[in-house]
């Protein structure tokens, strides 16, 4: 049942398959708590029997009915924009939006309430354009000078757009820095559910350290295959991208490459490595959070949503529940693990500790924060919603 007693509306970018991310993690929690009317660029989930969301309505874009629209939407990024100005969502007097790329700019009434979870400013239109363009054939070729100008489009609509909701909730304090720096705007921090109930963190440890993530430049996992290679530390990474030719030639034997695997298995080899090892820059980081929910301390870049999740020994070592290093380079790193190996610091961050840290962020304790944060806004929008509209 639904906290509220009238219609509800949830837009999200896309319902796909290819997309089982953390973002798809909060419209799950927000679905639960709103019970709402869903609506998408385009949906390719209802017809699963499989998914969660089989059999559900979803009111998807014209972007829907295009050439391989349902399967490679962002293909169409140029129409993105105006596919989501043209959703219908008369009839619901609260509208919230989850958004990551161009959610946030639905069309709504003063007389509604939106309210849009902001899981990043588009990352490739802002801070990390020029590393996407290097990383771009498209770009590098004729059409490169198009590439660019659809960039200046997508950020000057993204700023326009950034003003239609009343209320943002950003899910970090980094991600907060950015939307403020990029769209002028406040934004409350509330971070997003983690499935900490999947993990085990009372099995025995062994001597191996773990990096799971996909495996693309900005994840930075050179970093840590070097300073493992550096150290002679034994390093399992899990996941596949585009970098893993490149990371299999530096590596030495002590790294294992398991490539995509399992949730299960990845849940055994975090209940059981020494620690988790991540040296790239996050908005929020999931992963890092599921580590902690299994015992395993984190050993990460001190910038972005890690500072948010991981409490590093350096600052207090009774509440600790990892070791963050400062700067993004390879002798930073190598000092951390060099550090957490000399001084057996595993030792003085126990499972215990880290799993009840994790629970912070399960999905009912995000729940709960959301429904309190929803019903203060909506009984602020109802109480006078004339009151900022001077008369002379």
């Amino acid at each position: 049942m639904s906290i509220f007693p009238f219609p509800t509306a949830l837009v999200h970018e896309w319902f796909s398959p290819r997309s089982a991310g953390g973002a798809e993690l909060v419209v799950q929690q927000l679905d639960a708590l709103l019970q709402p009317q869903l609506f998408s660029l385009v949906d390719a989930e209802s017809s699963c029997s499989s998914s969660w969301l089989a059999g559900r309505s979803i009111r998807t874009s014209f972007i829907q009915r295009l050439p391989f629209g349902k399967s490679h939407v962002q293909q169409y990024l140029p129409l993105l924009p105006l596919a989501i100005e043209q959703l219908n969502l008369e009839g619901f007097p609260l509208v919230m939006s989850s958004s990551h790329l161009v959610a946030k700019g639905v069309l709504t009434s003063p007389e509604q309430l939106h309210v849009s979870y902001v899981h990043t400013p588009v990352r490739y239109a802002w801070d990390q354009m020029h590393a996407y363009l290097q990383a771009s054939q498209l770009a590098q070729g004729p059409l490169g000078p198009w590439v660019r100008w659809q960039l200046h489009q997508l950020r000057m609509w993204d700023v326009l757009s950034a003003m239609r909701p009343n209320h943002l909730i950003a899910n970090s304090r980094f991600s907060a820095q950015r939307i403020s720096r990029y769209w002028g705007r406040s934004a409350t921090v509330l971070p997003p559910p983690v499935a900490v109930e999947r993990f085990d963190w009372q099995q025995q440890r062994e001597a191996f350290y773990l990096c799971v993530c996909r495996l693309v430049p900005y994840k930075r996992v050179d970093l840590v295959v070097r300073a493992c290679a550096a150290l002679n530390l034994p390093l399992v990474v899990v996941g596949d991208g585009p970098e893993r030719k490149r990371l299999e030639a530096m590596a030495k034997t002590n790294t294992r490459f398991l490539g995509y695997c399992p949730a299960a298995d990845v849940e055994q080899l975090m209940a059981r490595c020494r620690a988790y090892v991540f040296a790239g820059v996050e908005d929020f980081g999931i992963a890092p959070v599921e580590a902690m929910a299994a015992g395993a301390p984190v050993i990460g870049l001190g910038r972005g949503g890690l500072r948010d999740s991981v409490l590093c020994i350096k600052q207090n070592a009774a509440t600790a529940t990892g070791l963050l290093f400062p700067d993004q380079e390879l002798a930073s790193l190598q000092a951390a693990l060099a550090a957490f190996e000399d001084g057996q610091l595993w030792r003085l961050l126990p499972a215990e500790r880290l799993r009840c840290h994790a629970e912070t962020f399960a999905p009912q304790v995000f729940r709960t924060r959301l429904q309190l944060l929803l019903q203060k806004l909506w009984d602020s929008h109802n109480h006078d919603p004339f009151a900022a509209v001077p008369v002379v």
